[in-house]
């Protein structure tokens, strides 16, 4: 049996012949807390079930599953212009949304590549010379970005 203890609320697992009907005191061994405990024999009773409750649900259940499937078997001549309209809304949205999250991908990748360049920048330039002032100025342009956001927020 899962006892708890009333003052801290931690739970002990106890074999029910540690404890005898007549009940006995209890310390909690986080809180140290002791309390007196009796077997209740109310708490030990089978629960029944209301089976006309659960027979309605489920006639319900179905009931609705059958509208849904109706719904579903409409040619698709019969949508109506409000269908339509609420579709394309969401067709607007979800490129709208779309198009941002790209956005948002395209400029932490260019950021990523920026540091990865300046992390690369001695092997780089070595091998391209010419690169040295434009890696620079990337990298240049990348802090000042990075301070204008902050001091926006």
């Amino acid at each position: 049996m899962i006892i708890s203890c009333p003052d801290c609320n931690k739970q002990f697992k106890i074999d029910n012949s540690l404890i005898p009907d007549e009940g006995r005191d209890l310390q909690c061994g986080s809180c140290n807390h002791v309390w007196f405990f009796k077997i209740e024999e109310d708490k030990n009773e089978v629960l029944k079930l209301n089976e006309e409750i659960v027979s309605k649900n489920i006639e319900i259940k179905v009931e609705n599953k059958k509208e849904k499937i109706k719904e579903k078997k409409q040619p698709p001549e019969k949508i109506s212009e409000k269908q339509k309209n609420k579709t394309a809304a969401k067709n607007a949205e979800t490129k709208g949304i779309k198009f941002f999250s790209y956005l948002i991908v395209f400029i932490i990748s260019f950021v990523a590549l920026i540091i990865l360049l300046d992390t690369l920048k001695t092997p780089i330039i070595n091998v391209f010379p010419g690169l040295e002032i434009i890696l620079f100025n990337l990298f240049e342009t990348l802090q000042d970005i990075k301070l204008f956001i902050i001091d926006l927020i």
